[in-house]
């Protein structure tokens, strides 16, 4: 592992993308649709009411936080591992005198810095109009850091190891596809976790995907503590350690795998 050179690769590719970054505002943007979607649709169902223990401003807040976790986690690079492999770009990476898992984190950093160059100040002007009602603490504050980490660390190797696929198959999208729309239902974005029906919440606790985005969210929110706060970040550890070995033993067999087919 060639840090210094890593380090360089992560800012080279950083100056690059700043080049382009109207082109990656408007795929922020594209992004925002679905959370901003179903937080109009949840904050004007609970109108003066509660949902699930919910308020408007409460739903208001847990979509706009959701925003800004949503475009921390996703891995989009994890899209062109696959194509990367499939037309021998991994060749000239292999040549390098560092790991090529660097090339794909020099993307992972840049983009989440050009987009929430954008990100976070549209999301800033949303809060002061829909007023969001969040009683953040420094406890839940220590969680969510933490959560957040381990969640991008999930979503990241997770995605990555389902595109290490392509080693073998020719085509892999679709799993990364599949696990895209799960995240959309089991993760909290259609809603809540807490308001999913009794098999779905189910599902949700003992999948890995509600941790790759949902639960930093919860937590922050305070929907989740005590037991089931502990429970929940084992979960999450259990999930992005299972994550990293699969990735660790797919990467080593596929690399063999490709250099005994290339030569």
């Amino acid at each position: 592992m060639n840090l210094r050179g890593g380090l360089a690769l992560i800012k080279n590719t950083w100056l690059m993308w700043l080049q382009h970054r109207s082109f990656f505002f408007l795929l922020a943007f594209g992004w925002m649709v679905p959370p901003l979607i179903y937080l109009f649709v949840w904050s004007t169902a609970a109108g003066a009411q509660t949902i699930g223990g919910l308020n408007r401003g409460a739903f208001v807040a847990y979509y706009l936080v959701l925003i800004l976790v949503n475009q921390l986690t996703y891995a989009q690079a994890n899209w062109t591992v696959g194509d990367v492999i499939r037309y021998g770009g991994m060749n000239q990476l292999l040549m390098r005198p560092l790991s090529p898992v660097f090339d794909t984190l020099s993307t992972e950093v840049a983009g989440k810095v050009v987009y929430m160059l954008f990100v976070i100040p549209v999301t800033a002007v949303l809060a002061l109009i829909l007023r969001p009602e969040l009683h953040v603490t420094p406890t839940s504050s220590l969680y969510f850091i933490l959560s957040l980490v381990l969640a991008w660390a999930l979503r990241f190797f997770w995605g990555y190891w389902l595109a290490l696929l392509a080693f073998w198959a020719t085509r892999a999208d679709g799993l990364l596809a599949l696990q895209d729309s799960l995240v959309f239902l089991l993760a909290g974005q259609v809603a809540p976790t807490v308001l999913l029906p009794g098999l779905l919440r189910q599902a949700s606790t003992l999948l890995p995907f509600r941790y790759m985005l949902g639960f930093p969210v919860e937590i922050l929110m305070g929907l989740v503590t005590g037991v089931e706060l502990q429970q929940g970040l084992v979960f999450q550890i259990g999930w992005t350690v299972a994550a990293v070995a699969i990735f660790l033993i797919l990467w080593r067999a596929g690399v063999k795998q490709y250099s005994a087919v290339g030569g």
